[in-house]
């Protein structure tokens, strides 16, 4: 790959592809390397290029079950497949590794970065992508990208804003409610939030939610926007404060309706879902919330939810989303972290990490109707084998709502700890 001709040809080669996208992002490509690692034509090269590598993955690290999938299930297999050593860098908030990224850039580490790969979606993409400090486009070269409907508006945008082949999903997630059925009547659940503040008003002491800003905590108030305003249609254009402003008023009414009949009648929240989680655990609440497609049964298995425990979906639908991986500009290692996003797109790779003995019930970044052969026979018995415990792909898909940029998230967040936390 290294030789000057063949680097050359293939800088051609990319270089005629890449003219053809006009995102400004794409100047970051700096060197004939990397544009053989772009051009799509020599996927073999690129392998050979990442024997010996090692990909340095930013993640997010509060899970045990995610934690041991990377470390175990992905970096055996590049390991012992690719000659790829997988050195998983734990955050809290993946705002850390994009932090990492702009520094370098500011200080003109153009080359040789810290940080190959990226857990990335949402607002901390759309950072990186502003800066330009991200390589690619890269998702759909990769091999496996086969499998991924990149026709679905949903992968195509992150959070509204367009991916145009910077990073490369890999997982997905849709809200859910989840409650103890030993404790609650399956015929009386709520569905809608309207039915919800009655069941929280006629059960005083059984309900909370985790506070924004926690992520889930937000959704949930988003939902909540969604259904008192009409719809999220109406929210898919630029966030205009005014109009926001009145119309998010009902929501502010609602929760603090509902704030006196909470859990420690709405004095205090959980701070995370972990939080949450463990309170329904505990059986101090009737209901907590799950984003994972592959439902509950890891959690359950865990001894970190109850065996009673039955996820659910709301008729009036809920909130799905992608996430991702990207690569940095400036990686030291891209053909590692294009062969490690490569992987994750394995079918056999997604199974394992929608399953329950190895993964944590994640939800697939791949299309089942492109899977064929053995590959699909093995998701219908996956899907099969959840039982109760997953509420059926087809239901999801039927209630499922996208997201808004994250200006919506912003200003919810706030609006919420101004007019609920702080309101007496």
């Amino acid at each position: 790959m290294k030789k000057p001709m063949a680097a050359l040809i293939l800088w051609l080669s990319a270089a005629m592809v890449l003219s053809s996208c006009s995102s400004d992002s794409l100047e970051v490509v700096r060197s004939a390397e990397d544009a053989s690692l772009l051009s799509g034509s020599s996927w073999e090269q690129v392998v050979d290029e990442a024997k010996g590598q090692q990909v340095n993955w930013y993640l997010w690290g509060g899970s045990d079950v995610i934690n041991s999938y990377v470390d175990q299930t992905v970096g055996r297999v590049l390991k012992d497949e690719y000659g790829v050593t997988l050195k998983r860098i734990p955050v809290n908030d993946t705002a850390e590794a994009v932090n990492k990224v702009l520094n370098e850039k500011q200080a003109g580490r153009h080359e040789e970065g810290s940080v190959d790969l990226i857990w990335i979606n949402g607002e901390n993409f759309n950072t990186l992508k502003q800066a330009e400090a991200l390589f690619g486009p890269f998702a759909e070269i990769l091999p496996n990208a086969q499998y991924v409907d990149y026709s679905n508006p949903a992968i195509q945008k992150d959070f509204g804003n367009d991916t145009e082949g910077m990073e490369s999903v890999w997982g997905s997630a849709q809200f859910q409610f989840v409650y103890n059925a030993s404790t609650v009547d399956p015929d009386e659940l709520p569905r809608s939030y309207e039915e919800l503040k009655v069941w929280i008003q006629n059960n005083p002491g059984r309900f909370t939610y985790n506070a924004p800003p926690d992520f889930i905590g937000t959704r949930f108030v988003k939902q909540l926007f969604y259904e008192l305003s009409g719809g999220y249609e109406q929210w898919e254009k630029p966030l205009d404060q005014a109009e926001f402003k009145k119309a998010v008023e009902p929501v502010w009414s609602y929760l603090n309706e509902i704030k006196p009949h909470l859990w420690r009648g709405g004095e205090t929240y959980p701070k995370s879902i972990a939080e949450l989680q463990t309170l329904f655990n505990n059986n101090e609440v009737d209901f907590t919330f799950v984003q994972d497609l592959g439902g509950i049964q890891a959690e359950i298995n865990k001894g970190r939810m109850p065996e009673t425990a039955r996820p659910y979906v709301f008729r009036t639908g809920t909130i799905g989303d992608y996430h991702y991986v990207a690569i940095p500009y400036n990686a030291k290692h891209k053909a590692a972290a294009m062969v490690t996003a490569n992987l994750l797109l394995e079918p056999e790779m997604q199974f394992k990490k929608m399953g329950t003995q190895e993964g944590w019930g994640d939800g697939l970044g791949i299309h089942p109707a492109k899977l064929e052969g053995e590959a699909a026979s093995q998701y219908k018995q996956i899907q099969s084998d959840a039982g109760e415990t997953a509420v059926p792909a087809e239901v999801l898909l039927k209630h499922k709502l996208p997201d808004l940029s994250p200006a919506y998230n912003q200003a919810l967040e706030e609006g919420w700890r101004k007019y609920v936390l702080f309101q007496k």
